[in-house]
C-alpha cells in the first residue's frame, strides 16, 4: 500500500473520529479486530465531510469529475499527495464515500492502523493545562529605574496576561481572523478545512491551513511544530482531547499568550509592547486587527519586511471582523496604524550580573524563577560603572599577559569575506562594503569592550610590511600584531580585537592588536551603606565562560586576610603602634602534646627571607609582614598560638568570611579559600567601622503592577564583638598601604582610599580590596586551574597584577556614582575612645621629637578608662627588645626592601622602586619593575620551600 494513502487515511481516521464521536475517541485499534470498526469510522468522517461541502454549496463530485480531466496537474500542486497516484486517490473516495464495491481497493487497514497507532504512541497529558502559565519573561531595570535585560527561555519572550485583562476586540480580532467558528466546534473544523482546501485549489501560492485555534494551541504547547502527518494526527486528537479538558475561556486564554506574533513576541501583550509600546489593554480595534492578522505568518507579513503585505492582511482581517458584525464599515477602511521602530534589548555588558540577579530571585521566598513567570525587577546596577569595570578587568588581564609574554593568539574573532560578496558598492559617496559588514557583525564574544577592526591590508609595500585595519568610524589604521607569526596569521577581511592609541603630536593614530587572555579575573564594586552590588564581572567575557567568579568561585585571598588578625588585636586594646617583633618563629602542631616531626611545625617566612626586628602594628600590616602577623596571633592576641588562632578564626566568622574556620595556623595568611564577594563584603565594614552590609543586586521585585519584594538597603550585620574605635584604627593602617605600604603605587589615591594586595604562595592569586567612604572595590587575578597549578610568575603580586585596575574603576565610580571626598575620620562613636597623636610612624614613638623627626604622623590611639592614652607600645616587646629596632632587614611581599631607618631628609622615606604610572582612562599601562636575586618578589610561608618550576614563565623554565 502507498505510504502516502496509509498517512492520508490515517489523518482521516483521526479526523472521522473528533468529528463524529469526539466523546469517545480512541488512541489505539487491534489490526486484526478493529478493522470493521476502522472502516465503519472512515465512511461515516466522509459522509460528515460531504455534509459539510453541501453547507459550503460546493458540489464535491463536480469537484472531482473536474479535477479528473486533469488528475496529473492537480497532484502536482498538493505538495502533501506527492507520489500518490490520483486514481488511487479516487476508489478510496468512491469507496468510504460513496458505498460502492471496488476492485482492488489499494486499501490495507491493517497498515493504516499500524501507522495511527504508532503515531498517537506517548500523547501528551492535556490535564497539565488546566490553570497552565506558559513561561514568561521578566524585566530587569537598572538602578536608575531604566530599562537593562530581560531573562526569558528560548521562545518564551512573553508576559502573562490574564482573560479579563485581554479586551473583547482583540479577542474577537483574532477570532475572526484565525477561526470564525471557534464558540461552536469541538477542536477541529471541518468547514473551515473545506474552506481552506477550495481555496487553496483556486489561488496555489501562500497556502491556508484550515487548522482552528485549538488546533494551534494543541500545535504550539503540546504536539510541536514539525510539517508532518504525524504531528497533524496528534494536533487533531490532542485538540479534540483539550475541548473536553478546558472551557473556551481557557483555550482563548492559552492561545492568546503563546501564539508566536514577530519581533521577538510570544503573545498578545509582547506583541502590543513591540509594535506599538502599549500594553494589549489599550489597543484600538486597528491596532488588534493588525496584531491578530500576523498569526498567520508573522515573518510573511511582518511590516519590517514587506509593508505592503501587511495592509493587504490587515485588511483582510478588518473585512473580517465587519462581516461578522464586529466593526462599522468606517472602520474597516483603516489604514495601517502607526508602528514604533524595532528596538530589541540586547545589552553588551552585565551578563554574570543578570544570572546573579536571576539566582537572587530564587532565593526570596514567593518569588519564582525568572524565567517562568514575568516580573519587573529594579536592581543594583549602574550600567556606566558596569561598563567600566568590565572595560578594565578585560584590559588589564590582557595587558598582563602582554607584559609577561604569555599571550596566545588562537585566530581572528570572525571574518567578513562571505558578508562581503552580498553586498555592492556602487554607487558614488556610499561608505564602503566593509564598514558596512564590520558594524553588521557580531562577534563571538560580545561583551568585549575593545574595538572591532577589519584587516584590509596584510603584505609587502614600498615602505616595507604593511598591516592596516579598518575601523568602525570609517578610519583606516597601521596595527601592531606583536610579533611576526601573528602578522602571518592574519588574513584580509579577518576581524580582530584591537585599542587604539589615538594621534599625539607626531605620532599618528595606531591600533594595538588585543589577544583573548588565558588567564582570568573577577571584579566587584560594593556600595559600603546599602550593600547595592553597583558593578560585577566574573570573569574576562561571559560567552566565553559564565561561571562568575565573584560569587561561585573560592580562592585563598593571601595577605588581604591579614587585617582579621589586626583588627582581633585591635580589639584587645593593643594601638597601631604597639611593637611586634617581625622575627622567625616556629610553631608545632595544634594540638600536639608529644614530640612531633620536623616537616609538621609551622615556620613563616617574610616573602625573600629576613626579618625586620620590632616593628609596629602599623608597618606589620601595611608591608604585609608575615613573621610579624605570626608573631602577633602568638604573643599578642591571647596566652597561647592556639588561643590566638581560635580568636581570629571566631572573627572571620562573625565576619562572615566564612561559615567555619580550618583551624590551622597558615590561616591567619589566607590559605582558606573564600568567595571575593565576601571578601568585599568585609572591607566594607571596615569602611563603615563595623556594619557589614549585605550584599545585594535587587532592589525591589514587582509583579502584575504590585510590589511583591523590597530589599532593605538599611540592613547591616554589625561585627559586635569589636567596637568602631578597633575599626577605625584598622581602617587607619589600611590607609597607610596606600601612602607608604605594599600598595603606595597608587600612593596619589592614600588620602582618598585605603586598602590590603594580596598574593598567595607562588603567586598563584592576586588580589586587591579598597574602599572609599562610598564604595568597595574588590579584584581577583588568576588562573582557573582546573588542568593544574598554573602560577602568575614570579613578582607578580596582587601589588603588580591587581591594584593597577583598582583607580581607573574608582576613577569611573567617582565620575558616575559618588563625588571624589577625602576618606573621613572617625565617627563620634569612635572618637569618644580616640585620641590624635604625633608619633614617628615608624618606631611607634609618641615623644615630642618623634613625629618631627620623621616627618610626623596622626595617629589615633585608643584611650584609658580616665582619659589617658592606654600605651601598648611594649606589651609584646620589651622596651629592650623594642630598642634592636634598628638591626632589622628585609622585604615586603611587593619585593621592596624594607628598613629600621628609611629615612631621608629630603623626602622622607626612600623608595626603592618608583611608583607605578601609565594611566590611560579605563585602560593602564603596568611598569614592569627590573629584577634581582637582591630584591625578590615571591609571597610564601615557608622559609627556604622549594619553587615549582613554571613552564610558562617568559624567562624559560627556571625554578623561582
Amino acid at each position: 500500500m502507498n505510504i502516502i494513502l496509509v498517512k492520508v487515511l490515517a489523518t482521516a481516521l483521526a479526523f472521522s473520529q473528533a468529528t463524529t464521536r469526539p466523546d469517545a475517541i480512541k488512541a489505539e485499534f487491534d489490526p486484526g479486530k478493529d478493522t470493521a470498526e476502522v472502516e465503519q469510522l472512515l465512511r461515516a468522517g466522509c459522509l460528515h465531510m460531504r455534509k459539510s461541502f453541501d453547507i459550503e454549496q460546493i458540489n464535491l463530485d463536480d469537484l472531482i469529475a473536474t479535477a479528473m480531466d486533469d488528475k496529473d496537474a492537480l497532484g502536482d500542486e498538493i505538495k502533501a499527495l506527492k507520489g500518490l497516484s490520483f486514481s488511487d486517490l479516487h476508489m478510496v473516495y468512491r469507496q468510504f464515500c460513496k458505498g460502492e464495491a471496488v476492485e482492488g481497493s489499494p486499501v490495507d487497514l491493517s497498515q493504516v492502523i499500524a501507522f495511527y497507532n504508532d503515531a498517537l504512541r506517548d500523547l501528551p497529558d492535556v490535564g497539565r493545562l488546566k490553570g497552565m502559565q506558559l513561561p514568561g519573561m521578566s524585566l530587569i531595570l537598572d538602578g536608575k529605574g531604566e530599562r537593562f535585560a530581560e531573562v526569558f527561555t528560548a521562545e518564551n519572550r512573553r508576559v502573562w496576561v490574564s482573560f479579563s485583562e485581554i479586551p473583547e476586540t482583540v479577542r474577537n480580532a483574532f477570532i475572526a481572523a484565525e477561526d470564525k467558528r471557534f464558540m461552536q466546534h469541538q477542536g477541529v473544523d471541518e468547514r473551515g478545512l473545506v474552506r481552506a482546501f477550495v481555496g487553496n485549489l483556486a489561488q496555489p501560492g501562500r497556502p491556508q491551513g484550515g487548522s482552528t485555534i485549538t488546533q494551534q494551541l494543541a500545535k504550539t504547547v503540546l504536539v510541536g511544530n514539525d510539517v508532518t502527518y504525524e504531528r497533524k494526527l496528534r494536533e487533531i486528537i490532542v485538540a479534540s482531547q483539550i475541548e473536553r479538558t478546558l472551557s473556551k475561556t481557557e483555550i482563548l486564554e492559552l492561545y492568546l499568550n503563546s501564539i508566536y506574533l514577530g519581533r521577538g513576541a510570544w503573545g498578545v501583550e509582547m506583541a502590543a509592547r513591540g509594535y506599538f509600546d502599549k500594553s494589549v489593554g489599550a489597543l484600538t480595534p486597528v491596532e488588534a486587527a493588525f496584531i491578530a492578522g500576523l498569526a498567520k505568518g508573522p515573518s510573511y507579513f511582518s511590516p519590517d519586511r514587506n509593508a505592503g503585505r501587511a495592509r493587504d492582511r490587515l485588511a483582510y482581517v478588518l473585512g473580517r471582523m465587519q462581516d461578522d458584525g464586529m466593526i462599522n464599515a468606517s472602520e474597516a477602511k483603516a489604514q495601517l496604524p502607526h508602528i514604533v521602530p524595532y528596538q530589541r534589548l540586547r545589552p553588551d555588558t552585565g551578563y554574570h550580573f543578570i544570572d546573579h540577579v536571576a539566582r537572587e530571585a530564587r532565593s526570596i521566598p514567593g518569588v519564582g524563577a525568572l524565567n517562568t513567570s514575568s516580573y519587573v525587577v529594579r536592581s543594583t546596577i549602574n550600567p556606566e560603572l558596569q561598563r567600566a569595570t568590565e572595560a578594565v578587568l578585560q584590559e588589564g588581564l590582557a595587558r598582563y599577559e602582554l607584559n609577561t609574554g604569555r599571550y596566545k593568539f588562537q585566530g581572528a574573532e570572525a571574518n567578513i569575506s562571505d558578508a562581503l560578496k552580498t553586498m555592492t558598492d556602487e554607487r558614488r559617496g556610499d561608505a564602503p562594503a566593509w564598514l558596512a559588514a564590520l558594524k553588521a557583525v557580531r562577534l563571538p564574544l560580545y561583551d568585549v569592550h575593545w574595538e572591532a577592526a577589519v584587516v584590509l591590508e596584510n603584505g609587502r609595500g614600498k615602505r616595507g610590511d604593511v598591516l592596516n585595519v579598518g575601523l568602525s568610524d570609517g578610519r583606516i589604521v597601521p596595527l601592531n600584531p606583536w610579533n611576526a607569526s601573528i602578522r602571518r596569521s592574519l588574513q584580509v577581511n579577518d576581524v580582530v580585537h584591537v585599542h587604539v592609541r589615538e594621534a599625539a603630536g607626531k605620532r599618528a593614530a595606531r591600533a594595538e592588536l588585543r589577544i583573548r587572555p588565558s588567564v582570568q579575573g573577577a571584579a566587584l564594586v560594593l556600595e559600603n551603606r546599602t550593600g547595592r552590588i553597583l558593578a560585577m564581572t566574573g570573569g574576562f567575557s561571559y560567552p566565553e565562560s559564565q561561571l562568575n567568579r565573584a560569587v561561585q568561585s573560592v580562592r585563598q585571598p593571601g595577605s588581604t586576610l591579614k587585617p582579621v588578625t589586626y583588627l582581633a588585636a585591635l580589639r584587645n586594646g593593643l594601638q597601631p603602634n604597639t611593637l611586634v617583633m617581625d622575627s622567625p618563629i616556629v610553631l608545632p602542631p595544634i594540638g600536639q602534646t608529644g614530640r612531633a616531626r620536623a616537616k609538621d611545625y609551622w615556620a613563616p617566612r617574610n616573602a625573600g627571607g629576613g626579618s625586620g626586628g620590632a616593628v609596629t602594628l602599623r608597618r606589620a600590616l601595611e608591608d604585609s609582614r608575615n613573621l610579624a602577623t605570626a608573631q602577633l596571633m602568638a604573643n599578642g592576641i591571647e596566652n597561647t598560638a592556639e588561643q590566638g588562632l581560635d580568636r581570629v578564626c571566631e572573627l572571620a566568622v562573625e565576619a562572615q568570611l566564612y561559615k567555619e574556620c580550618n583551624r590551622f595556623y597558615p590561616f591567619i595568611l589566607g590559605a582558606q579559600p573564600l568567595r571575593l564577594i565576601d571578601l568585599a563584603a568585609f572591607y566594607a565594614a571596615i569602611a563603615n567601622e563595623g556594619a557589614r552590609p549585605v550584599p545585594h543586586v535587587i532592589d525591589t521585585i514587582e509583579q502584575g503592577g504590585r510590589q511583591i519584594f523590597k530589599a532593605d538597603n538599611n540592613a547591616a550585620n554589625w561585627i559586635g564583638s569589636v567596637d568602631r574605635a578597633a575599626f577605625f584604627q584598622l581602617k587607619s593602617i589600611l590607609q597607610g598601604v596606600l601612602a607608604r605600604g605594599t600598595a603606595r603605587s597608587a600612593k596619589h589615591l592614600a588620602t582618598y582610599a585605603a586598602g590590603k594586595t594580596g598574593t598567595t604562595d607562588n603567586e598563584l592569586d592576586a588580589w586587591f580590596v579598597g574602599f572609599t567612604n562610598d564604595v568597595t572595590v574588590a579584584i581577583w587575578v588568576g588562573y582557573d586551574n582546573a588542568e593544574g597549578r598554573r602560577t602568575l610568575g614570579r613578582g607578580q603580586t596582587g601589588g603588580r597584577v591587581a591594584l593597577p585596575m583598582f583607580e581607573p574603576i574608582l576613577q569611573a565610580a567617582w565620575r558616575v556614582h559618588a563625588p571624589k571626598v577625602a576618606l573621613s575620620g572617625p565617627s563620634q562613636d569612635a572618637l569618644r575612645q580616640l585620641v590624635a597623636v604625633q608619633i614617628d610612624p615608624y618606631t611607634g614613638g609618641m615623644d615630642q621629637y618623634s613625629g618631627q623627626r620623621s616627618g610626623g604622623s596622626v595617629e589615633y590611639l585608643r584611650r584609658d578608662p580616665v582619659g589617658g592614652i592606654t600605651d601598648t607600645r611594649y606589651r609584646i616587646v620589651s622596651r629592650d627588645g623594642g630598642y634592636q629596632y634598628d638591626r632589622g632587614d628585609g622585604y615586603n611581599e611587593d619585593g621592596r626592601r624594607v628598613q629600621s631607618w628609611p629615612y631621608d631628609s629630603r623626602y622622607g622615606m626612600r623608595d626603592y622602586y618608583p611608583p607605578q604610572s601609565g594611566y590611560s582612562g579605563y585602560y593602564y599601562n603596568p611598569r614592569v619593575y627590573p629584577r634581582s636575586p637582591e630584591f625578590p618578589d615571591e609571597d610564601s610561608y615557608y622559609r627556604r620551600a622549594p619553587r615549582r618550576i613554571d613552564p610558562d614563565y617568559f624567562f624559560g623554565r627556571r625554578p623561582f
